[in-house]
């Protein structure tokens, strides 16, 4: 009981500074007010209470006003979330890599240009609207990055992880691709070619794994299973679970 009502005097708070914080942008004053109650219910809870970050009350204040100002529908920000939560993400991407490992002919159509099979399996669209695949094989392996931003491809992929996004992956990973593959686990023969490619706002690229030993058995749904988002970024192999061979 305890633990639950630390948590709804934390809403509480936040709520509350998120409010104050909404206000005075609106020019709708009465801050002093909202940040004392914010600050009784402070000494309320102690320092159990996990404080959000700046940008967490910066994106709750701002729409808070957008709302109170009718410019946004809260139905409709529940559908966006929803949508980036539970409808897009790495399953849509592992989905087409399991559709390229047994179907020899939509992997052709796939490498040949990806836009139209991906958009076949339901997945296209914002950030999604010309994709191409690049295949990883025994002697070459393929890596993503967006050197100036983070494009990224959403329909397939979700939303890009933080450090696909940060400053020290974007600039090494066409500098020293091999060290950043070996700092995410990723060890290669020196014979193998390593090939990064850059996104831009037109283009986003999906990594076709390669399919690891002992699949063969395994189904499309199962293959799915297996396929991460880090693999299809480049960063990572896919390994069987260790009852693939027998087709478990």
């Amino acid at each position: 009981m305890a633990k639950s009502k630390e948590g709804s005097v934390g809403r509480r708070k936040f709520l509350t500074n998120a409010a104050a914080t909404a206000a005075a942008i609106a020019g709708q004053g009465q801050v002093a007010d909202a940040q004392q109650t914010a600050s009784d219910e402070d000494e309320q809870e102690h320092e159990h209470q996990t404080v959000p970050s700046d940008i967490a009350l910066r994106v709750k204040a701002l729409e808070t006003v957008l709302v109170e100002k009718e410019m946004v529908d809260p139905a409709e920000l529940d559908e966006v979330v929803d949508t980036y939560e539970n409808k897009v993400g790495p399953r849509n991407g592992a989905r087409v890599v399991a559709r390229a490992w047994v179907d020899s002919g939509y992997k052709e159509r796939l490498l040949a240009d990806a836009t139209e099979p991906i958009a076949e399996l339901g997945y296209g669209g914002a950030q999604g609207e010309y994709m191409v695949v690049v295949e990883n094989t025994p002697t070459v392996h393929n890596l993503v990055v967006c050197t100036l931003c983070s494009c990224y491809p959403w329909p397939t992929l979700g939303l890009p992880p933080v450090w696909y996004k940060s400053a020290p992956y974007r600039s090494r990973a066409v500098i020293e691709p091999r060290g950043v593959l070996r700092e995410f686990g990723v060890e290669l023969d020196d014979d193998v070619e390593v090939r990064v490619w850059d996104s831009t706002a037109e283009i986003r690229y999906l990594v076709l794994p390669e399919r690891p030993a002992g699949t063969e058995n395994m189904t499309e749904a199962e293959l799915a299973e297996i396929v991460t988002r880090d693999s299809m970024i480049g960063v990572a192999q896919v390994t069987p679970p260790a009852a693939a061979g027998g087709g478990a």
